[in-house]
């Protein structure tokens, strides 16, 4: 485990450098971390009602780096609500700071980074969903944003490390994304100690959202990039097989604490080198009955099934993965094509059951098929169109229907055999 860990730290900092300080027991240099971003601090968090504790040494760490706090607002409620997102525009805007420190979970961090978007450059929120939005409107406008620097107390989205911010508009319970290199923070700190609060249910969500970037990552890669996104996902996704049943039963557990906190920053690298697809897409339909991480723990293995001739090569060494932590037999990994993506997922299964977890929607309450008709509509609006194209298999709005239905059907059943195979598929190796 150790050698396992300093890998997974020598990638960190490959990936981040002295941009981000992350370990146990850091929380205390969050004011040194940044206090080169102007004096007056915008503060958003939740932390004091988490313990008083972690709030008083945010600020004593700030005080003592000679920072303001000019005020002080609520973090986002979970999937960060469109409505979290300008209350905190409105905060920036009364307050003007120069820069805001946003200490909270993924949904908080993720809020945070969209509200500076409206608070720098107006318009509205559909303005900015998709690829690239925000550099466009900075480039025309030739306006700035303020810095956002993020404190992260929960392992999962890796909000704090990416270019990604999720939001839900849930009127119409659907989340969307904005995607920008823009709103990657400058500055951030993890200190995993933190994580210890986060509840079993929430662990497992966090670390099955890490587990879902890395795995859909390495389905989608190729290229010059696929070695180094190979070396991180697997540490990552080893560090959750390894870790994940030792924090849900013993939550203050440092050791596997810190092994979660690094693999969900490994997820974090893998989505700024790659992109998700499949699990991820449908789980923004589903956002009013799954929450994130446990959506695409029940998704991703009827995907897999479905990209299995595209992505042999991956689910060999995954297969030696899960043969390594007894979630498939060392028989199942001689086994090649769509059966050996059936072996690989009823592998991701039995970890999902491990932690009690669903592994069909039918367990869903409140799954109906309105959500599956929803999930196909929202797989066609261009805004989400990256998601498509990340897939290892080349599916587009006009065949979404065709084969993205049959996996919904399936994961809704548990029937893999209900999954209609893509056949100029090519078996493929990266």
């Amino acid at each position: 485990m150790f050698n396992l860990k300093a890998k997974a730290q020598e990638l960190i900092f490959e990936f981040k450098g002295d941009d981000y300080l992350f370990g146990l027991k850091c929380l205390d240099k969050v004011g040194k971390i940044i206090a080169l971003t102007g004096d007056n601090i915008l503060l958003i968090t939740n932390l004091h009602q988490r313990g008083k504790d972690f709030f008083d040494r945010i600020v004593t760490s700030l005080k003592s780096s000679k920072l303001n706090i000019t005020g002080h607002t609520q973090t986002a409620h979970p999937n960060s609500p469109k409505e979290d997102v300008f209350r905190m525009a409105e905060a920036i805007l009364a307050l003007k700071p120069d820069s805001i420190l946003v200490a909270s979970g993924g949904s908080g961090i993720d809020a945070a980074k969209a509200a500076i978007v409206l608070a720098g450059l107006g318009g509205d929120l559909e303005d900015y969903f998709g690829v690239g939005k925000v550099t466009k409107k900075i480039l025309e406008s030739k306006k700035t944003l303020i810095p956002c620097l993020a404190l992260q107390t929960a392992s999962g989205s890796s909000a704090h490390l990416t270019k990604y911010s999720n939001i839900t508009d849930f009127q119409i319970s659907q989340k969307k994304l904005i995607i920008d290199m823009a709103i990657v923070p400058p500055k951030s700190l993890f200190d995993y100690s933190l994580t210890q609060t986060m509840s079993p249910s929430f662990t497992c969500d966090g670390a099955f959202d890490g587990l879902a970037h890395c795995l859909e990552v390495y389905y989608g890669a190729s290229g010059e990039s696929f070695d180094k996104i190979e070396e991180v996902v697997l540490t990552g996704i080893e560090l959750i097989l390894a870790c994940l049943e030792t924090a849900v039963i013993d939550p203050t557990n440092l050791e596997a604490r810190e092994a979660l906190g690094l693999a969900t920053d490994l997820g974090g690298y893998a989505i700024m080198m790659g992109g998700t697809n499949g699990a991820h897409l449908t789980s923004f339909s589903l956002v009013d009955i799954l929450s994130h991480g446990r959506a695409c723990a029940l998704l991703n293995p009827y995907y897999t099934v479905f990209f299995a001739p595209a992505i042999q090569y991956q689910l060999h060494r995954l297969a030696e993965l899960f043969t390594k932590y007894g979630l498939m037999s060392a028989e199942s990994t001689s086994l090649e094509g769509r059966e050996l993506g059936i072996a690989v997922a009823n592998g991701l299964i039995v970890l999902s059951k491990k932690v009690d977890f669903p592994t069909t929607l039918s367990e869903i309450e409140g799954m109906d098929d309105l959500h599956i008709d929803k999930a196909l509509t929202a797989a066609k609006n261009p805004q989400l169109e990256s998601k498509l194209k990340n897939m290892p298999v080349p599916l587009t709005a006009g065949n979404v229907n065709e084969y993205m239905r049959p996996i919904l059907q399936a994961a809704l059943t548990g029937d893999f055999n209900l999954i209609k195979m893509f056949y100029n598929q090519r078996m493929s190796t990266p």
